[in-house]
């Protein structure tokens, strides 16, 4: 469907809302919103403000906004469109290659972030374990600044967000770290108050359903392998040889797999296994101590 642009931004704005809405894209208005936003240097709030009231948009303004509403009817996510993604008190660079970090996973990184405040570390250390664009990594290490924060991140695609980000937020309490989780950081082996991740978690044969995440986040973010639990099980591994006695494990899983993910942490010899469940009543983080 071919959606022709007016020269004025108030009917463009319409215009991208009815053709997103057509895509069956369920936050049209505030993609719209982003969309306009961005192409004219504006700030969401600005849009919906009233900021496009008058304004004649140029050629090079509709082409941009023409291009960005194609690519999200693709559904290509829109934090591609803007190369950056919001994550709590953050603004982080996202693009091709790296898994685009999602309001769910706030709620696994606030339980991170207690369970760094409560450490009795003066200077407490926590690992986030395939960081990514570095989303929990980096709110530990901004929003708990006596902390020092380590990131490890396997993909060498991702590692290139991952540092960049770590280099605007965190440049002096925070490390990026290129390399594989089971043997990365033994320096700190037994050392560490907290260890956070989002693994991935879908077994073979299984895809996301979401096609933002599907067709454009990198199936090493989301993909497995066997019965989705793999990845979880180097994960709990390594927290063990990382955490002091007593450190706090914290992360996101599949919504279906809390029973399976704490007979693993119990067989590990975990306490305190507690499976949370999150604002939207869905159980996909899990708690533990050292």
């Amino acid at each position: 469907m071919k959606t022709e642009l007016d020269s004025t931004a108030v009917d463009t704005f319409a215009a991208v809302v009815a053709r997103l809405n057509d895509a069956g894209i369920p936050t049209a208005t505030g993609d719209a919103e982003i969309i306009l936003a961005h192409a004219l240097g504006l700030r969401r709030a600005d849009v919906q403000s009233g900021a496009l009231d008058g304004v004649i948009l140029t050629d090079r303004q509709r082409n941009d906004i023409r291009d960005f509403m194609n690519r999200r009817v693709d559904r290509e996510p829109l934090q591609h469109l803007t190369g950056r993604a919001f994550f709590r008190q953050l603004e982080l660079s996202v693009g091709r290659g790296v898994f685009v970090p999602r309001r769910e996973t706030e709620f696994v990184t606030q339980l991170a972030i207690d369970a760094l405040r409560a450490s009795d570390a003066e200077h407490p250390i926590a690992v986030d374990l395939g960081t990514g664009a570095g989303a929990i990594a980096l709110s530990m290490a901004v929003e708990v600044p006596a902390a020092t924060v380590y990131g490890v991140e396997i993909s060498p695609e991702a590692f290139e967000w991952t540092s960049r980000n770590f280099a605007e937020h965190a440049p002096v309490n925070g490390h990026p770290i290129l390399g594989d989780m089971t043997d990365a950081l033994g320096e700190l082996d037994g050392q560490v108050d907290v260890v956070s991740g989002n693994p991935p978690f879908l077994p073979d044969g299984i895809e996301p359903v979401t096609p933002e995440v599907r067709l454009f986040d990198p199936a090493v973010s989301w993909a497995a392998g066997g019965d989705g639990l793999l990845i979880i099980r180097a994960l709990s591994k390594t927290a063990l040889r990382l955490l002091k006695p007593g450190g706090r494990l914290a992360f996101e899983h599949g919504i279906s797999q809390g029973p399976r993910v704490g007979e693993l942490l119990e067989a590990d010899g975990w306490s305190s296994i507690t499976n949370h469940q999150d604002p939207r009543g869905e159980f996909r983080v899990t708690t533990a101590r050292r």
